[in-house]
């Protein structure tokens, strides 16, 4: 680790926002900075910082996939007995946010989370590689374990047990969570750390587009 972490900055110069230059529908506006970004090459383009409260108050982050925008909402799929999933079920609310470093850029996002349908569950879980599907079966997430050969033993059987099926069935602990947004906020970089802030705040049925201070 470098002794100067202080000393570490960066001049971000290469876009700037206004008021004026983004979509009304702060969902449309996302969708073309995704765009954006994934036309430069991103790594890991829907990555997002997945940010939920346990029932003792205590935040937790960790990094999940967006996996689609349905209905102006934002879907991921994880494991229902995981720690960020205890967090959702006794507050149903969370914190997104997507950082873009090639394009100086972050989306902020805020909103309540519900379970997707068991029916979108199943179809999306079936529709991901079997490696993938027999790891979903495999792990029980967030709980101890003494050692990875405990996995290794786990997928061996279940690999066994699906070896003659085409198309796995979805553990019942696994799916989805769509997260319907009240506030989204988009960043962009500027020099001497004057960023661009546009926040995005929902009243009913509309949006209120509004500058923040950096």
């Amino acid at each position: 680790m470098p002794d100067n972490i202080e000393d570490i900055r960066r001049e971000y110069t290469r876009h700037s926002l206004d008021v004026g230059d983004v979509d009304k529908n702060p969902i449309e506006q996302f969708r073309r900075w995704f765009d954006e970004a994934g036309s430069s090459k991103v790594t890991e383009v829907n990555a997002m910082t997945l940010s939920t409260v346990s029932k003792k108050g205590i935040p937790s982050s960790r990094i999940v996939l967006l996996k689609g925008i349905e209905e102006n909402c934002f879907v991921f799929y994880t494991n229902y007995q995981s720690d960020k999933a205890r967090d959702l079920e006794v507050n149903p609310v969370a914190a997104l946010t997507f950082y873009w470093a090639e394009l100086e850029r972050q989306v902020c996002i805020q909103g309540r989370v519900e379970k997707v349908s068991e029916e979108k569950s199943t179809e999306y879980f079936q529709s991901r590689p079997r490696g993938s599907q027999i790891g979903a079966w495999t792990s029980p997430q967030s709980t101890i374990i003494k050692g990875r050969e405990i996995l290794e033993e786990r997928e061996r059987q279940i690999s066994e047990k699906y070896r003659d099926v085409d198309v796995l069935p979805r553990p019942k602990q696994w799916g989805g969570y769509s997260v319907d947004p009240f506030l989204i906020e988009f960043w962009q970089g500027r020099r001497s750390r004057l960023h661009d802030r546009i926040v995005y705040t929902r009243s009913g049925e509309t949006w209120d587009i509004n500058r923040l201070a950096p």
